[in-house]
């Protein structure tokens, strides 16, 4: 049996603003299997993000756990966690977040350097290559197309070789014949590494491909619409 590689227990997250307490998550249960891939569906507004970013210590719990590789995420600082998430973590936004000044091949690297690892520029170098970039490597971000950009972010972020990558919405900003690319190259990272993918999308082509669904309605879990994807 597959063993638990995310567990979060009754976790709720609140904020107070200026018109007072806003409830963004409540009472979720989950429980994310090593090596699957995991989608996040829902209306926009109903938490999808907020609890992905509760999964990788972004944001922090209100009340309740979030165990991640036996690790309780609550229980760590901000340099923790920072620590956690560079060697077990890697994270891929919708906007990309490259480094302008940076070409593909630095903005992968620098990571790993960070890292500690003496290699970087080899692992960023054969990352890029698996990703279909091997020409564009001394291209600056404003060079490349968004799905250019994409793939890069998601070289950046499985170069380390991390158990777990969360993506938020990773093909909302593509036309649909460069989301099935990047989709391809999602899956991929588990094939060449067992990855476990968390990701939030509205994509269906990206949730056909996803072990299981998890529909989230007003901060909470609809457990009724709980199911696995086609096969």
């Amino acid at each position: 049996m597959k063993d638990v590689i995310l567990s979060l227990k009754d976790v709720n997250l609140s904020l107070t603003g200026n018109a007072g307490r806003i409830d963004i998550l409540r009472g979720i249960s989950l429980d994310v299997m090593r090596g699957e891939t995991l989608g996040l569906i829902g209306p926009s507004g109903s938490g999808k993000s907020s609890l992905l970013m509760l999964m990788g210590g972004l944001e922090r719990a209100t009340a309740g756990q979030v165990l991640a590789i036996d690790h309780n995420l609550s229980d760590m600082n901000e340099d923790a966690l920072a620590r956690f998430r560079r060697h077990h973590m890697g994270v891929v936004f919708q906007s990309f977040h490259l480094i302008p000044t940076m070409t593909a091949l630095e903005n992968v690297a620098t990571p790993l350097e960070l890292a500690g690892i003496t290699n970087a520029f080899d692992r960023a170098r054969s990352e890029l290559d698996s990703m279909g970039l091997a020409a564009r490597m001394d291209h600056y971000p404003a060079q490349m197309s968004g799905g250019e950009q994409q793939r890069v972010a998601l070289a950046r972020a499985a170069a380390p070789r991390p158990d777990i990558l969360l993506a938020d919405e990773p093909t909302g900003n593509l036309d649909q014949n460069t989301g099935l690319s990047i989709i391809e190259s999602l899956l991929d990272l588990r094939k060449r590494h067992g990855t476990t993918i968390v990701l939030v999308t509205h994509s269906n082509e990206l949730v056909a491909r996803c072990d299981r669904i998890l529909r989230m309605r007003d901060g909470q879990l609809d457990q009724t619409t709980t199911q696995k994807a086609a096969e």
